[in-house]
Order: structure tokens, then C-alpha cells, then sequence
């Protein structure tokens, strides 16, 4: 027992020397922009972050122990509890100044890719502090564990392990390459290769360069954050708006996707995933019924204007990423009550999305019409099937498990939020926003979380751990097997 914590000591510590280089480039820019006292706070945070790390390296740095599969978990838990608290210490002592519990809540949200915030007034804000922002949620989106699995041979010891925990969908033992370490790596090409063309996109369309590499890391990682409290509707540019809207379908869909696609140098393996045709059939219909609601309702004159509006908050949802329309919470209707509710629903298996996750979704409507077809034909044999492939029953068993407590999780957080003395519309937004890693929520919390009480930030908080984990990775650690030998 000793030495299996040492070992995930070691591993542990590791990982927090690595999540303590995000401040320095910071740094660095606010250095050569010749800001006054930001330089201090991000070295200083980078330095007390990598001392904590080094530590506990340092002192299990000759343990050996072969990880296993629950190993993962914790080490993975750990390691996204950790790296909150340690991202979290510039945002206290440097501008915005917030409270540890907001600073924990803003650093939670950039690292979960959730694009929620407890901040107010991004506009005269640092541009180190709002690079630091899109920092953190460019290396949340692809996981700072399948970053470290990546590019640190000393961790190849459990690799598949730590992959396995991190990784988000039904199906976790997909390999891209031979190599854990390799799929890593592949991996995290494709998603530096499209920020960066993103931010190329961006640029040419009219943004400034700063700008433009910003909104790119937090596209593309669906993460949300803006440098501006307008968003996207600082530029009011329908052309930059489509590209947010491509750049956040491209985030939506699965990495190994576009790995194989351009491995290949063929699109063919895109028309050929099942997953990928219901994400986009769902976006369309949601996008469509948005669209017809708005237009009918009034909130814009022109149908196109009405289209463009709602296929850009309907992705932005979808997609968990985050950027919203000023206004949207106001829509005609039901519209923003969908648009909230189908973050649950999230994007395909393998992205940097949050949410339930469309295989799943799918994959237990066909359950729930198979029992249905069922009770009329009583004797005869109904099965699961994707892509044209019958699905074992472990796989709906398992999928089916998941959503129950993807629900039950929803419905005690929302009761925690209710009762924290958030009114009904802001709790279902807060938990909604939180648990799907989406970001915006409605009433109270349709834009920022600046005025909601600690209790509902710490729960918060917590929502978008369980939501980045998948519910389950955090918990298994709750179950008294867990801790067994």
C-alpha cells in the first residue's frame, strides 16, 4: 500500500511541475508588454507551484510499482484537484484579485474547459492575465494527463492506465497507434494543428493577432473564454462567427477522427462514423428549431440574421464551449431553455467537449425503442446495433448505468444549488452549466457567476470536476472497494 502511493506520489508530482510551466509564458509576455507587478505574480505562482511538485517527486522519485487501472483514477482525480488549486494562485494575487474560492472556481473552469467565470470587466483586465485565461483552457482541452502521458517517458509506466481514466466517451481502449504514449502525442498534433489554424482563420478575418491566438485556444479546446465581455459580439463579424461555428463542430468531433483523416489524406472516415451523422443531424435540427423560434418570435427581422444567431449559440451549447450571444437568455420562448439543456448532450466520444456524449445518448434511445418494441413483440429477439454493428449488452448495460447516475449526480447538485439560495431558473442554469462543462446557465448565472454565493461556487466547482471525469472517475474513489488491496 505504501508504495503504490509513493509511486502515484511520484507521478503526482510530476504532473504539478508540468501544470506549473502555464505561468511562465504569461510571465514572459508581461515582460515584454512592460506591465507593472503581473511579471512577480505569475513568477511567483510558477515558483511555489513548482517546489510543491518537485517535493514530492524528489522524495518517491526511486519507487517502483506497477500502476493498475483504479491507480489511474486517483492519480488522474488528483491531478485535476491539484492543478485547479495551484492555476488558481495569480488570480488571487494578481489582477482580478479574487477570493480563493472564485479563484479556485475561474482556475477550475479554464482547466475543465467549461468557460464559466467569476470575473467582470475582461476589458481592462491585464492581456497577460487574459492570455493566462486561454492558456488554461487550451491545455484542459486535450487533458494536462494526456499531455504529460505524451511527452514524458517516465510516466509510459501506467501510461494506459492514466489514458484510460482521462480519456471521455463509452469506448476508452481505442488506439490510434501501438503506443499509448504515441496516440498521446498524435493526439495532441491534431489539436495544436487546428488552433493553429484557427487562429490563422481568425486573424484573416479581422481579428488582431492577440486576439486571434486567444479565441483560437479557447475554440478549438471548447473552452469559451473570451477577452472581451461582449465575446464575439465585440467584433459584431458574421464571418468571424462562422468560423467559431466550424472551428467549434471540428472541436466537437472525435481527435481520432481527424488523426486518421489526415493521416490517410481522405474524408471518407468522417461519412463513415455513425456517431459523427447523429452530432451533426442533431445540431442541424436544434439549430433549425432555434432558428424558426427566434424568427417567428421576432427577436430578429431577417431570417438569416435569426439562422446565424441561433446555429451559433446551438454549437456554442452543443459543443459545451461557452460563447454566448448578449441576450440570448431573453430569447422568444423556450430557446433558452433548450439551448442550456442540450449542453447535456454534449459532442462525440474522443473531443474536448463535455456532456453525456452523443454515442451514449444515442446509443440509449435504440435501447429505450428496443424495450418498447419489446413489449409488443414479447418473444422475438430486438438488438442494439451502431454503425451497422451490433452492440454487446455489457456496452447498453454500461451505458445505461452511466446515464442514471449522470442524472442522479444533476438532480443532487441542482438540489445543492437550490438550496445554496439560488432561485429555481439560476440552480438548473448553475448546475446545468457546471455538471455539462458548458458555461452559461440562465437567470442569475446566464453570464457570470460574479454574484453567486461561496456555497454555489464550491458546488460549482466540484460540478465541473465530476463533469470533466466523466462522473465515475471521481466516484469510484467514494466506494470502500476502491481502497482495498
Amino acid at each position: 500500500m505504501t508504495q503504490r502511493f509513493r509511486a502515484i506520489q511520484r507521478i503526482l508530482g510530476v504532473i504539478i511541475v508540468l501544470s506549473s510551466l502555464s505561468k511562465l509564458p504569461p510571465a514572459l509576455l508581461a515582460l515584454a508588454w512592460g506591465e507593472k507587478g503581473t511579471p512577480s505574480v505569475f513568477f511567483g505562482s510558477f515558483l511555489v507551484s513548482f517546489v510543491v511538485g518537485a517535493v514530492l517527486w524528489a522524495t518517491a522519485r526511486n519507487v517502483i510499482y506497477d500502476l493498475r487501472l483504479r491507480d489511474g483514477f486517483l492519480i488522474v482525480t488528483l491531478t485535476w484537484v491539484f492543478a485547479s488549486l495551484v492555476s488558481a494562485l495569480p488570480f488571487v494575487h494578481g489582477p482580478p484579485y479574487l477570493s480563493y474560492a472564485d479563484a479556485i472556481f475561474e482556475a477550475t473552469s479554464g482547466l475543465t474547459t467549461t468557460g464559466a467565470t467569476v470575473i467582470t470587466g475582461l476589458d481592462e483586465l491585464p492581456r497577460s492575465v487574459l492570455f493566462y485565461r486561454q492558456l488554461l483552457q487550451f491545455l484542459g482541452g486535450m487533458g494536462i494527463v494526456i499531455l504529460a502521458v505524451a511527452i514524458l517517458p517516465m510516466l509510459k509506466i501506467g501510461g494506459t492506465q492514466l489514458f484510460r481514466a482521462e480519456s471521455t466517451g463509452p469506448t476508452k481502449d481505442t488506439k490510434l497507434t501501438p503506443r499509448i504514449a504515441e496516440t498521446a502525442k498524435a493526439l495532441w498534433g491534431v489539436y495544436f494543428g487546428l488552433t493553429l489554424l484557427c487562429a490563422a482563420s481568425f486573424w484573416v478575418a479581422g481579428m488582431d493577432l492577440f486576439d486571434a491566438i486567444g479565441h483560437a485556444m479557447s475554440t478549438v479546446s471548447t473552452g469559451g473564454f473570451s477577452t472581451y465581455d461582449a465575446g464575439f459580439q465585440q467584433w459584431d463579424s458574421p464571418v468571424l462567427e462562422w468560423i467559431a461555428i466550424a472551428f467549434m463542430l471540428l472541436g466537437g468531433i472525435n481527435f481520432g477522427l481527424h488523426f486518421v483523416a489526415w493521416r490517410r489524406a481522405s474524408l471518407d472516415v468522417y461519412s463513415s462514423d455513425s456517431e459523427l451523422r447523429a452530432f451533426l443531424r442533431i445540431v442541424l435540427g436544434f439549430s433549425l428549431l432555434v432558428s424558426l423560434t427566434l424568427w417567428l418570435g421576432g427577436d430578429f427581422a431577417a431570417l438569416g440574421e435569426s439562422v446565424r444567431m441561433a446555429t451559433f449559440q446551438v454549437v456554442s451549447n452543443i459543443t459545451t464551449t461557452g460563447f454566448v450571444m448578449p441576450g440570448f437568455d431573453q430569447w422568444t420562448g423556450p430557446a433558452p431553455v433548450i439551448l442550456v439543456t442540450i449542453a447535456a448532450i454534449g459532442g462525440c466520444s474522443g473531443s474536448t467537449v463535455g456532456g453525456i456524449k452523443v454515442a451514449r445518448v444515442v446509443m440509449v434511445v435504440r435501447q429505450g425503442w428496443r424495450e418498447i418494441k419489446q413489449l409488443v413483440h414479447p418473444k422475438a429477439q430486438f438488438l442494439v446495433k451502431m454503425g451497422g454493428r451490433r452492440v454487446s449488452e455489457s456496452v447498453v448495460l454500461s451505458v445505461s448505468g452511466f446515464i442514471a447516475i449522470w442524472m442522479l449526480v444533476f438532480m443532487a447538485l441542482l438540489v445543492g444549488m437550490s438550496a445554496s439560495g439560488l432561485d429555481l431558473e439560476s440552480a438548473y442554469g448553475a448546475t446545468m452549466a457546471t455538471l455539462a462543462n458548458s458555461g452559461p446557465g440562465l437567470g442569475e448565472t446566464a453570464y457570470s457567476f460574479s454574484t453567486v454565493n461561496d456555497v454555489a461556487i464550491w458546488l460549482g466547482t466540484l460540478g465541473m470536476i465530476l463533469g470533466r471525469l466523466e462522473v465515475f472517475s471521481l466516484l469510484v474513489l467514494l466506494t470502500p472497494q476502491f481502497w482495498r488491496e
